[in-house]
């Protein structure tokens, strides 16, 4: 009986290591919103099929920070410049439909939510949208955006809980269809996290 309390304790402990290792590593740090929900989220939740890899983790969009300046290349944004989630950035779904979209109102306040898997130090949440009559038959470029976020929030460092909700103020002066792109910004590594998501004005 001992020999088995103890080897119950051994397997026990290298399970705990291993989890413990799974969620403390950088790389496992991860977020995506699903407030106006991301396309990521969309082929996660089935409501977009086809998505490849992303299906099983949303929240891996993952690329280097400085955005606009630096960050991913223009093409590329909605995917962080992952090859293997390069379907996030096409103007359509896989299946050729347009993405679903969230419908929201121009200079009402909206609450805009994150969903973290492991939660890392935050310098802040910055918040762009598309240009009227931005091009909507090409991938995201920083042409396509004003790249003056319309809404920021300071974190200063801090770590999010898991489900992180922050109110702010949509612009006015948009209708149709426009793609709102949403950046954490990691204080303690050199990434970001890109989350777009499709609304109707």
């Amino acid at each position: 009986m001992r020999r088995k309390t103890k080897w119950y304790a051994a397997a026990l402990g290298l399970t705990t290591a291993g989890a413990f290792a799974l969620s403390a590593g950088g790389a496992s740090s991860h977020g995506y919103t699903d407030l106006p929900i991301s396309r990521q989220k969309l082929c996660q939740n089935g409501t977009v099929t086809n998505c490849g890899s992303i299906q099983w983790e949303p929240q891996s969009v993952e690329g280097p920070k400085g955005f606009p300046g630096s960050g991913p290349a223009d093409g590329q944004i909605c995917n962080a410049g992952l090859g293997q989630f390069a379907q996030l950035s096409a103007p359509k779904t896989p299946s050729g439909a347009a993405w679903p979209t969230t419908r929201v109102t121009g200079g009402q306040s909206y609450t805009f939510r994150w969903q973290f898997t492991a939660m890392h130090a935050t310098t802040d949440f910055k918040y762009y949208v598309t240009k009227p009559g931005w091009n909507q038959n090409h991938n995201l470029t920083r042409s396509d955006l004003n790249l003056t976020p319309f809404f920021t929030v300071p974190y200063n460092g801090q770590r999010p809980p898991q489900t992180l909700s922050h109110a702010g103020t949509l612009p006015s002066g948009l209708s149709g269809h426009h793609v709102i792109l949403a950046v954490w910004t990691i204080a303690d590594t050199g990434n970001a996290f890109y989350a777009c998501s499709d609304v109707t004005f």
